[in-house]
């Protein structure tokens, strides 16, 4: 970054590296921290340091954990019976918004891509696999993103999980609360008429 001090400078291109941040934004944000306290620095500077070191996976759903279990997985007023298939551990927040879900999850960590070279081997499928072994669990809810490669990814699952006699669901989708149905794209359109229910 030309007239920027070095130090300054190199801050703006990394905060330019996260996702949705662009050159304005990062330069704000570098601002923000010359303008903030040493204390405060050292607190991001720790927080950062500390996601990458004090997290990993969670020895039973692959959720991110600061322990060997994460908070779904240890608690007990969970229904051990339901587990809620997701690509991204991410994608946990949504559902959990909703209070409408009382199970358990399982985080893939991606979703089917040829194109990008995945293939279930690279997903965590057989940990999941590993879960069913006991027969507590008597239905997967796939929540896989509404693409072509988590539709992919939930119909493998599906033809997996069918024949060991558990009821696979997939989530609804279709037109969005609030929106007009005038600019809805064709896939949505289609899928909302497929999950229609009577009323």
């Amino acid at each position: 970054m030309p007239d920027l001090a070095e130090p300054l400078a190199r801050m703006v291109e990394e905060f330019r590296r996260l996702p949705g941040v662009g050159a304005k934004s990062a330069q704000r944000m570098a601002f923000y921290v010359l303008r903030a306290s040493v204390d405060d620095a050292h607190r991001l500077a720790q927080a950062i340091i500390d996601v990458k070191e004090k997290l990993g996976l969670c020895r039973v759903c692959n959720n991110i954990s600061d322990s060997e279990l994460c908070p779904f997985c240890t608690n007990p007023s969970r229904d051990q019976s339901v587990i809620c298939v997701v690509e991204e551990a991410p994608n946990i927040l949504p559902i959990e918004v909703t209070r409408s879900f009382g199970g358990l999850y399982h985080v893939l960590h991606g979703s089917i891509s040829p194109l990008r070279g995945i293939g279930p081997e690279q997903l965590k499928i057989k940990s999941l696999l590993e879960r069913l072994q006991d027969e507590t669990v008597t239905e997967i809810i796939l929540a896989t993103n509404p693409t072509v490669e988590g539709e992919a990814t939930a119909a493998y699952l599906a033809r997996l999980l069918k024949p060991l006699g558990i009821k696979v669901m997939r989530i609804a989708m279709g037109i969005p609360v609030g929106s007009d149905l005038e600019y809805a794209d064709e896939v949505s359109m289609s899928k909302s008429m497929e999950n229609r229910r009577e009323m």
